[in-house]
């Protein structure tokens, strides 16, 4: 399966692009942002779990890597309600399942050999710094070579520095609006911006977002 294969292609999917797709497990569904691959694959997604719901045990071959977007998603370290950050590393196992129902932004098979750090960030109660610009601040949550992982917030009328994207950048709109010069772009947006765009990037309202960068330089070449 190839959805949205081509990382050298800008992609935009907003809320009312979504399709649902029923995966494996009863209960739980999948909005797929990008795949390569079938059941197990290289794939960014947005999962959608009913209460009472899993997903049986595995082992991430390629490494997970999620954001929970609704709800408490759980496993066996823990439960981790909205906002919460999370890398599984090359080789780890859990058995998710929720309680009361959630919904995560989940990557999977995108760890490089080596990115071996397991843990988890509370993003609603962690302190961010200064950002780029007045009335942006950032909270760092991954960093190794190739790829950084932050939390973007925006307050109302902040406007970023124009800045190019040499190896690629991915957002994720979490609560407000972004907007720059190609469009605007919901709560619930995915947007990803291939290796040598650049954008300058606003918010009127004021937004909170997920940003990765330089990860897609390498998949672009292959």
């Amino acid at each position: 399966m190839r959805v949205n294969a081509d990382f050298g292609e800008r992609v935009v999917i907003r809320p009312e692009d979504y399709q649902w797709r029923a995966s494996p497990a009863a209960g739980v569904e999948r909005m797929m942002l990008d795949r390569v691959g079938e059941e197990v694959a290289r794939a960014t997604t947005i999962v959608r779990f009913a209460p009472d719901s899993w997903f049986d045990a595995h082992t991430h071959g390629g490494g997970e890597e999620y954001l929970v977007l609704e709800g408490v998603f759980s496993d066996e370290s823990g439960d981790y309600p909205a906002g919460t950050y999370v890398r599984n590393p090359i080789g780890s196992r859990h058995k998710p399942h929720t309680k009361e129902g959630c919904t995560i932004f989940v990557k999977l098979c995108q760890f490089e050999e080596g990115d071996d750090a397991q843990f988890h960030v509370d993003t609603r109660s962690a302190d961010y710094q200064p950002g780029s610009a007045e009335g942006i601040t950032v909270l760092p949550l991954h960093s190794v070579p190739g790829e950084t992982v932050r939390m973007l917030h925006f307050a109302p009328g902040a406007k970023g520095p124009r800045h190019a994207h040499e190896g690629g950048e991915e957002i994720l709109v979490i609560e407000g609006e972004l907007a720059d010069e190609h469009g605007r772009y919901p709560a619930g947006t995915w947007v990803r911006n291939p290796v040598g765009s650049s954008h300058l990037a606003y918010s009127d309202t004021g937004c909170l977002i997920y940003v990765k960068s330089g990860h897609l330089a390498q998949v672009a070449a292959d």
